[in-house]
Order: structure tokens, then C-alpha cells, then sequence
């Protein structure tokens, strides 16, 4: 019973992040490779294409890192220019990963993994390792989707983009809005 509910678990937490990719897949489809990179002030240093990088980035290390011994590093990641600047290989990377989920929805919750997090406070400069679990990545991987998908959806505003109402809204967050309609 337990091992079913993990799974089940597991199952509904691939899924939350599979509707935000699916939401950044659809803004993918139809943003310019200009709008894709720009940079709102001369100062800035934050476009669409660098978030959705960011975004996708965490997803592969988390995926490289399911059958690996090594600890997951989100802050090595590979950042791939090309994730940011060409919209349509982020595209194609998006729906990798969308497959990948679908699979390791069959992987237990508790599926042990450990978070090599750096440390640089009090001029330590060591990494911690942490104990985690699948279902505890995949939960941190919704939330922080979401996180930049809402600095996105700035950036595509700034920029006159188009996007559904509720991109870059956390799934709790439109529950809790279902919730206060239905009362």
C-alpha cells in the first residue's frame, strides 16, 4: 500500500512539472529568437532565453543524477548558450525532458538521491550533502519553474507578449483560487 502510494505520488508530482513545461512549450512555439534574447536595459542581464535555461538546465541535472552516484549539483550545471539564445533547441530540449518525466513518474517518492549544496558562507568554501529524495527534487522543481516562469511572464509583458493568465501561477496557488470560488 505504501510503495503504491509513492508511486502515485511520484506519478502527481512529474505531472505538475510537465504542465509548466507544457505552458513554456507553448510560449517556445511562437516567440521570436529576438524577444527570445532581449534585454529590457543596457544594464540588464536577464532575458527570456536565460530563464528558460535556467528552468531546463535543473531538470536535466536532476535527471543525469537519477541513476548516477554522484551527488546532484544544480549550481554545476552545463549552461548551454544555445538553451537561451535559439528558442527552438530549447524547444526540443523541453520535450526530452517532458518524456524523461514520464518515466521516472515510475520511480518511487522516496527514491534516495543527495543535494551536494556549496557553501561559501564564513569562509567555509565546502559543499554540504544532503539527504533528498525524488519526490522532494520533483516538488522543488515545480516551485522553482514556476518561480522564473512568473519573472518570465515580466519579461513578456515588458515586451508585449501574449501569455495565458495563469503562466507562472504555482499549482497550490490556483487551488486555493478554486477553493475560494467554491466557497
Amino acid at each position: 500500500m505504501m510503495a503504491a502510494r509513492l508511486l502515485s505520488y511520484t506519478g502527481a508530482l512529474a505531472e505538475e512539472n510537465r504542465q509548466a513545461l507544457n505552458q513554456l512549450a507553448a510560449l517556445l512555439e511562437h516567440i521570436s529568437p529576438a524577444s527570445y534574447q532581449h534585454l529590457q536595459a543596457p544594464q540588464a542581464t536577464q532575458s527570456v532565453g536565460k530563464h528558460v535555461r535556467h528552468i531546463l538546465e535543473h531538470y536535466q541535472t536532476l535527471l543525469d543524477h537519477l541513476n548516477a552516484i554522484a551527488s546532484l549539483d544544480y549550481e554545476g550545471r552545463k549552461r548551454d548558450t544555445w538553451l537561451e539564445t535559439c528558442p527552438q533547441t530549447a524547444l526540443q530540449h523541453l520535450h526530452a525532458i517532458d518524456n524523461a518525466l514520464t518515466r521516472v513518474a515510475t520511480l518511487p517518492a522516496d527514491t534516495a538521491l543527495t543535494l551536494g549544496y556549496p557553501l561559501d558562507a564564513n569562509e567555509m568554501h565546502t559543499t554540504a550533502y544532503l539527504p533528498s529524495s525524488l519526490g522532494r527534487e520533483l516538488a522543488f522543481l515545480t516551485s522553482h519553474s514556476i518561480h522564473h516562469m512568473a519573472l518570465i511572464s515580466l519579461l513578456c509583458a515588458e515586451q508585449d507578449i501574449a501569455l495565458p493568465e495563469h503562466f507562472g501561477v504555482h499549482p497550490s496557488t490556483l487551488r486555493h483560487w478554486k477553493a475560494q470560488l467554491a466557497s
